[in-house]
C-alpha cells in the first residue's frame, strides 16, 4: 500500500510543481483529508465498496467546493480506480516530498517546563546553522520527561533527558 501512495503522491507533486501549486494543493489535501478525519460518514462514503463510482465523483463535487482542478482531477482519479482509501497515505507522502522541496526539516523541540520562545528559537537557529535547512520549529512540554530536552530533527531522536539518564543508569546497575 505505500508504494501506492508514493506513486500517487508524486503524481500530485509533479502536477502542483509544474503549475506552481505546491502550497495550494498541500493545503487543500491537507483540508480534504482533516475534513475525512472529522466526519465518520464521509469516510465511509468515499471508502465504501457500496457506493459507485459516479455517487462518489456526485458527492465529492458537493462536498468540495473553491479546491484547484488539479486536486478535484486528482481526487476523481482516486475515486475511478478505487484508491481512496491511501489518502491518508498520499497525505504523508505528499508532505515529505513537500519539505524536501522546501529544504524544510522538522525539529520538535521537548521539554520538562515551558521554555521561553527566545531558548527554542536559538535551538532551531543552531540546528540550522548545521545543517544548513530551513528548521519548521515546534515545541511541547512533557513532564515525564523530568527535566532536560528531546529533540527530534527529522527522523532523529537526540534524547537528553533526565527519565533517560535515570534508565542508562538503571541498565548499568543491573548489568554490575
Amino acid at each position: 500500500m505505500e508504494e501506492i501512495a508514493q506513486v500517487w503522491a508524486r503524481a500530485l507533486f509533479e502536477v502542483a510543481k509544474e503549475r506552481g501549486l505546491l502550497d495550494e494543493l498541500r493545503e487543500q489535501l491537507r483540508a480534504f483529508t482533516d475534513a475525512l478525519s472529522e466526519s465518520r460518514d464521509l469516510m465511509v462514503f468515499f471508502f465504501s465498496p457500496y457506493f459507485s463510482t459516479q455517487e462518489k465523483k456526485d458527492g465529492l463535487e458537493r462536498a468540495v467546493t473553491d479546491a484547484e482542478p488539479a486536486l478535484m482531477n486528482f481526487l476523481e482519479a482516486l475515486i475511478e480506480r478505487h484508491r481512496m482509501p491511501a489518502i491518508f497515505r498520499i497525505k504523508a507522502r505528499y508532505e515529505i516530498l513537500w519539505e524536501d522541496e522546501r529544504d524544510l526539516l522538522p525539529v520538535e523541540v521537548t521539554s520538562a517546563v515551558e521554555l521561553d520562545k527566545a531558548t527554542v528559537s536559538r535551538i532551531g537557529d543552531r540546528i540550522g546553522e548545521q545543517t544548513k535547512r530551513t528548521v519548521e520549529l515546534s515545541s511541547k512540554v512533557d513532564p515525564d520527561i523530568l527535566g532536560g530536552i528531546v529533540l527530534r530533527v527529522g527522523n532523529v531522536i537526540l534524547d537528553a533527558s533526565i527519565r533517560n539518564r535515570l534508565e542508562q543508569l538503571r541498565k548499568q546497575v543491573a548489568r554490575a
